[in-house]
C-alpha cells in the first residue's frame, strides 16, 4: 500500500531525481515539447504548469518587486537564466487568458528496449513552425510506434537486384 508515500520517486534517490526534474522543465521550456516516458512526464507537469501560473500572475501584480521574487525564484528552480527569461518574455504572456491546463500529453506507445509507457509532452497553443524539422506528432507517434513493432519503412529497405536473387 502507498499510504502517505507522495510524488514518483522514479527508481533514484532524492539527488538524482531533484537534478532529474529540474533538467527536464528546462528542456521543456526551451523546446515547448519532450519525448519522455509516462511517469516522468507525469512527475515534472505538475511543476511546470506551477512555474508558468507563478510567472503569469507576477506580470499582471501592481507591485514590481513581485516580478523579481518570481524571476528569482524560477531562478533557483532551472538550470538556465535564458530559459527564465523565455518564461517571462513569451510563455506567459501567451497564456494571459488561459485559466490553467498549459499542456497535454500524446500516449506514443511502449518503447522498444525496457516496454516503457512514451509520450509527448507539449505545451498547449505553442506556435506551429517550431517543430525545427521534426515531424508533427501524428507523424512522430506514428514513426515512434513503427519502429517499436519492428516494422521498417520502404524507403530503409535495401534494394533487391537481379544478381543477389541469382545468388
Amino acid at each position: 500500500m502507498r499510504h502517505r508515500v507522495f510524488g514518483k520517486h522514479l527508481g533514484r534517490n532524492v539527488g538524482e531525481r531533484n537534478s532529474l526534474r529540474r533538467t527536464m522543465i528546462t528542456q521543456f521550456f526551451r523546446h515547448e515539447r519532450i519525448t519522455t516516458t509516462r511517469a516522468k512526464a507525469e512527475s515534472i507537469r505538475g511543476a511546470a504548469e506551477h512555474m508558468i501560473t507563478k510567472a503569469k500572475r507576477s506580470l499582471v501584480h501592481e507591485d514590481p518587486q513581485r516580478v523579481v521574487h518570481t524571476r528569482r525564484l524560477l531562478n533557483a528552480r532551472l538550470n538556465d537564466p535564458e530559459v527564465v527569461k523565455k518564461v517571462f518574455d513569451e510563455i506567459a504572456p501567451r497564456y494571459a487568458e488561459r485559466p490553467g491546463g498549459y499542456t497535454r500529453m500524446y500516449k506514443l506507445g511502449p518503447r522498444k528496449g525496457d516496454a516503457a509507457q512514451m509520450v509527448i509532452l507539449e505545451l498547449v497553443d505553442r506556435p506551429e513552425g517550431d517543430d525545427e524539422g521534426q515531424a508533427g506528432v501524428t507523424g512522430a507517434a506514428r514513426n515512434l510506434l513503427g519502429r517499436v513493432r519492428g516494422g521498417r519503412g520502404r524507403s530503409e529497405r535495401p534494394e533487391r537486384t537481379e544478381e543477389a536473387e541469382q545468388s
